[in-house]
Order: structure tokens, then C-alpha cells, then sequence
């Protein structure tokens, strides 16, 4: 997190309190990046929260770095970055250096920001994250650089706008299909049909293909997830965690009821 210290740092740097200068080049929570112009990015710890160390939070104090939290109850980051010696302001504040906030900022918003203020959402970031936005966008990579390129999704219809489609298609093979909220998460609101009619049309929701014929282990269903850390969309930056979590299903795919099903997944660490 290239974090508003820089300029005091940097300003540090070039005056003449050298042993102050030694001491941040081997803090544990400074990373120097940048060629001539040398930035200081703030590495946090987990283990802060229960070590409670006084050198981890100096960084913090010492440049009376602060943040606010909107719309969203982190009690771990806020945990963290209270161990980081940063201090919360109320809201509604502009004198901050990170908002962590529940929901994305208006482009307006993000005009005001200054070159020392961190938001945790790209903006349009949803173009990714919300379901109906990633089929559309898949979609739209398909007409560009060619369907084989991006065939990485089933059968998909966008409800109720394709709902016609989704009949037709349903018509000549029935499935069974899965139904899911195009804004929900942890598995909220998802359900299988066998029939049309069995579908809500008050919200928007995605209908796929259900796969009959998925990839197992030992006969049962999984998800590998691995997660990364976006930094850059213009250059593209993106980290790569060096854990992931892989999750297995609870009952075997013995036949065709089980394959109906909807698996309850236990987490493998």
C-alpha cells in the first residue's frame, strides 16, 4: 500500500536526521519500491493483531496515518490496521489516508481523492465481481477475439430479458438448469429447475446449464479457489497468493438424483 509518508519520508531523507533514515530502510513494515524516485510501500503483518507490537505500530504514529470505514463492518481490517498504529476518523472525514467502504464510490468521489488517498474498489470493478456483468462481458470477448478463445462458461441466458431465449433453448433440452442472483454471494438464492415455470422473474437472475458430467475426484464434486491481489488495471498488476482453498463435496455422484443435487462442500486445507 504505497501509502501519504512518502513525501515526509523522502523530505526525511534529504535533511539531516540519517539515523531516523537507517532505522525505516530495515523496518519490518517498509518496502521500498521505484527507480530514482524511491516510494516507500506499508507491508502489513497479520500476526500484529495478536503480537501487539509496539515497532509495528510506530510506522503508523509516527506519520499519523488514519482511515475510515463506510457502509461495511471490517472488524479484521479494522483490527489490522489499528495493530499498524493507524487511527480511525469518523466517515464522513476527508482527512484520511485509507477508505474502506462496502460499496463503490462515485466517479465524483474519486475525483476528489488525493495522491495519498487509498479506496479498496477499482472503479467499475463490478464489470468482474457481479454475475450479469461478467456474462456480458464473456460474451462480448467471445464476438471479439473468437467463442473458442473464451468458451470457459455453459449455456447462459440473462433473465428476464432472455427469457423467450432460455424457453427455446429449454425446449430442446430440459436441462436440469441452475438458477442464481447476479448480485449475491456464498452460495444465497442459488436453486436447480426442470421447468421454467419453476423460475422467480421478480429480479434479475443468471440461468445456466447445469453440468451432468463435471470433473471429479474419487467421485466427488470440488472448487479450487485461488485468490489474487489486484493492483493495477492500466499496466495490469496482479499478485497471485501463495495459498488457495480447495473444497470437496460431502456425498459421492453415485447416480442421477445425486447428480440433481446441489453439493454442501467441505473445505480441504
Amino acid at each position: 500500500m504505497p501509502i501519504v509518508m512518502a513525501r515526509d519520508l523522502e523530505e526525511t531523507a534529504s535533511s539531516s536526521e540519517d539515523e531516523e533514515v537507517i532505522s525505516q530502510e530495515d523496518h519490518p513494515c517498509i518496502m521500498w519500491t521505484g527507480g530514482c524516485r524511491r516510494i516507500p510501500v506499508l507491508v502489513f503483518h497479520a500476526d500484529a493483531i495478536l503480537t501487539k507490537d509496539n515497532n509495528i505500530r510506530v510506522i503508523g504514529e509516527r506519520y499519523h496515518l488514519s482511515y475510515k470505514i463506510v457502509r461495511t463492518d471490517s472488524r479484521l481490517v479494522r483490527s489490522i490496521l489499528t495493530a499498524h498504529g493507524f487511527h480511525e476518523v469518523h466517515p464522513s472525514s476527508t482527512d484520511y489516508n485509507l477508505m474502506w467502504t462496502g460499496s463503490h464510490l462515485k466517479p465524483f468521489l474519486l475525483r476528489t481523492l488525493s495522491e495519498a488517498q487509498k479506496v479498496n474498489h477499482f472503479p467499475r470493478s463490478y464489470e468482474l465481481t457481479r454475475k450479469d456483468r461478467l456474462y456480458k462481458n464473456i460474451i462480448r470477448m467471445q464476438h471479439t477475439h473468437g467463442f473458442k478463445a473464451f468458451h470457459i462458461l455453459p449455456q447462459t441466458f440473462l433473465l428476464p430479458a432472455e427469457y423467450a431465449e432460455f424457453c427455446n433453448s429449454y425446449s430442446k433440452d430440459r436441462g436440469p438448469w441452475i438458477v442464481k442472483p447476479v448480485a449475491s454471494s456464498r452460495g444465497r438464492g442459488v436453486y436447480l429447475i426442470n421447468n421454467p415455470n419453476q423460475i422467480s422473474l421478480e429480479e434479475n437472475i443468471l440461468v445456466s446449464r447445469y453440468i451432468n458430467n463435471p470433473l471429479l475426484i474419487d467421485d466427488f464434486k470440488f472448487d479450487v479457489r485461488l485468490y489474487v491481489l489486484v493492483t493495477s488495471y492500466d499496466p495490469l498488476v496482479i499478485y497471485l497468493y501463495e495459498e488457495g482453498l480447495a473444497r470437496k463435496c460431502n456425498w459421492k455422484m453415485g447416480n442421477t438424483m445425486d447428480k440433481r443435487r446441489l453439493p454442501i462442500y467441505v473445505q480441504v486445507l
